[in-house]
């Protein structure tokens, strides 16, 4: 009996730990993200285009469909020509859906001899890591909600890429149903809050963080955003939803009292904690995972300025 029980809950803890995801698939996404062949991954390079293809070819390995038409990869106009953002989705039991999100360009490289690459490995390959990693965390599921997931081009050009998707009227069905929107931005790294803790911008708007917080899984703790002042809340792709009415907030590790990588050379591999990430992202799925169309509606308040 005692081998009977032994092997059952051996069973048990090897299913439980299977459907988290791995540190190995997180290291090799943002590897290549982040890597000097990226070259930086600039809006209108091909590098950036090839980011984008590859992007979609992870959607395609966690079974996402697609957003609209035939292809993830969803076409808009930078300085006459065409750019990509990435857009895939997971149906779920609810036609209610929440989203996941990204920016996946940077800012390119310099003239200068020795390491000229702005890698973005923080900005904001984590990001896109981390919906990567939700949606492999899903795979293999049927979440109460469904699931959307967007990986946004030309951010730092002036939020190109989230401002062109979010006025894509093939897109209205999925906004229409859109509950909330977690823009992931620069996650690579422990926050001041300590290990799996991460900060929501502008907390004070909406009761998101609170309803996270009290459905958190697996230790995941979301602290209100420590830069306020710096209204971070509508200076990232999370304000072209804003916008619409859509609660979006962006999600930060980022520690803006230290960081030394900010738009430089050395955002590379070398900054990212592979463990702390990975965990955000299990724990993440874990939090997800408990949320329905009854304890998960998040509303703004009167505080929110929608233009």
């Amino acid at each position: 009996m005692k081998k009977l029980t032994y092997l059952i809950l051996t069973l048990f803890s090897a299913t439980a730990f299977a459907q988290d995801v791995s540190q190995d698939m997180v290291k090799n996404v943002i590897s290549i993200l982040a890597s000097d062949e990226m070259k930086g991954r600039e809006i209108g390079t091909p590098e950036n285009e090839y980011a984008a293809n590859y992007i979609a070819k992870l959607f395609k390995e966690n079974k996402l469909e697609y957003c609209t038409g035939d292809s993830y990869l969803i076409p808009f106009d930078y300085k006459g020509k065409i750019a990509y953002n990435v857009c895939g989705i997971q149906k779920g039991k609810s036609e209610k859906i929440l989203g996941f999100s990204g920016h996946f360009d940077h800012i390119g490289s310099n003239d200068k001899t020795g390491d000229n690459i702005y890698n973005g490995a923080d900005d904001d390959a984590s990001g896109i890591t981390t919906l990567v990693g939700i949606s492999d965390y899903f795979k293999n599921k049927k979440p109460e909600f469904s699931m959307v997931f967007m990986a946004f081009n030309g951010e730092e050009k002036g939020m190109l890429g989230s401002t062109a998707i979010a006025a894509d009227k093939k897109l209205d069905k999925i906004y229409n149903n859109l509950s909330a929107l977690f823009n992931f931005e620069m996650v690579a790294t422990e926050s001041e809050f300590g290990r799996n803790a991460v900060f929501i911008t502008g907390d004070e708007f909406s009761d998101l963080d609170e309803l996270m917080n009290s459905h958190s899984e697996n230790g995941l703790k979301i602290y209100p955003d420590p830069y306020a002042a710096e209204q971070l809340f509508y200076r990232s792709d999370n304000v072209s939803f804003v916008k619409k009415k859509i609660i979006a907030h962006s999600i930060s590790t980022a520690n803006m009292s230290k960081i030394k990588h900010y738009h430089q050379v050395n955002d590379d591999m070398k900054i990212v904690d592979i463990d702390n990430l990975t965990q955000i992202i299990n724990s993440f799925g874990k939090t997800l995972e408990k949320l329905n169309t009854k304890n998960f509606n998040p509303k703004y308040n009167n505080k929110v300025k929608f233009n």
